[in-house]
């Protein structure tokens, strides 16, 4: 309690005791980690570049707002007292978390050494991702990423949050919080096992497709929302026998015999399945989206223009 009473005496009103002597010592946390460093008043100031003196009427004010002496005289030097001690100890926590703090910001404010967190649909981390990053990161190697892969709904939603830094998924959002570009235009087609009875055919209406059993994505990713006004159009719900998360798992599906499916064109063919043009023709915009506040990072903001520049022409 003899430790408690003096910091109350000096407590401005309605102040937090334990506020208080924070905000009294957050200055000289460095000064007392260089004496218990240094165990030397002379030594401590030259390691922090400030004059004895200054050294000495810190403690000597620390000391009479703590309540106890901090240090006492030991030979040519000082040792610490237990007060001392226990401030010590909590002045080397808190520095280390401030300077972990300061060099994270001094990180997100350079472009050349940031971090992005991009949002992004599970097949746009087979091409558009991975070739946008690798790209980027050969002008800024240590701008650091964080991927997030999700539905679309569930990536906008993140971007809503600020979760995300940057979203590329499709269709683009009607929405004036988001700001988006295009990045993409991909076909949909109609994937059909090489079995199947209109594997043979160059082009397929819609409308023919209202008896088939279709494998598809779930309710939430942006491709599930095209085609299903797609097929409303055409004047059908469709019969979903399967539903997943990933393209690569739906023509999986589609490759066993399981259904059709209406999904982006592939670059080069997949042995075991046909793709086939639709009428009318489908087809899914990708775009990059980020908050319409445009209050961003400037690494964000470098490989958002970036992938502006890069993404729809040049990157495959």
């Amino acid at each position: 309690m003899e430790f408690i009473r003096p910091i109350r005496h000096y407590r401005v009103i309605d102040t937090p005791a334990y506020e208080w002597l924070a905000t009294a010592i957050a200055p000289r946390l460095a000064m007392l980690r260089a004496l218990a460093v240094e165990g030397n008043v002379t030594r401590a100031a030259e390691r922090l570049g400030v004059p004895q003196p200054t050294i000495s009427r810190w403690l000597a004010a620390l000391g009479e707002e703590v309540g106890a002496p901090l240090v006492v005289k030991d030979g040519r030097g000082i040792r610490l007292t237990r007060a001392g001690h226990l401030l010590v100890n909590a002045a080397t926590a808190s520095m280390g978390a401030l300077e972990a703090g300061t060099r994270r910001v001094a990180e997100e404010v350079d472009p050349n050494s940031g971090r992005v967190v991009l949002g992004f649909l599970h097949m746009l981390g087979r091409s558009l991702v991975p070739e946008l990053v690798r790209a980027f990161r050969t002008g800024h190697p240590r701008v650091r990423f964080g991927l997030v892969q999700s539905s679309r709904d569930e990536v906008l939603a993140r971007l809503r949050a600020g979760e995300v830094d940057l979203a590329f998924f499709g269709p683009p959002p009607d929405d004036p919080a988001v700001r988006w570009a295009p990045m993409r235009h991909q076909e949909l087609m109609l994937t059909l096992p090489e079995t199947h009875r209109l594997a043979g055919r160059s082009r397929v209406r819609i409308a023919e497709l209202a008896g088939e059993e279709f494998v598809g994505l779930e309710h939430g990713f942006g491709l599930r929302q095209i085609t299903d006004d797609l097929f409303a159009t055409a004047g059908f719900i469709p019969r979903m026998a399967f539903e997943g998360q990933e393209i690569d798992t739906v023509r999986g599906l589609v490759s066993a015999g399981l259904g059709v499916a209406l999904l982006p064109v592939t670059d080069q063919p997949i042995p075991g399945l046909v793709e086939i043009p639709v009428t009318p023709k489908a087809g899914r915009l990708v775009a990059l989206a980020w908050p319409a506040h445009n209050q961003m990072a400037p690494a964000v903001r470098a490989f958002r223009d970036y992938a502006l520049l890069n993404g729809p022409d040049q990157v495959s």
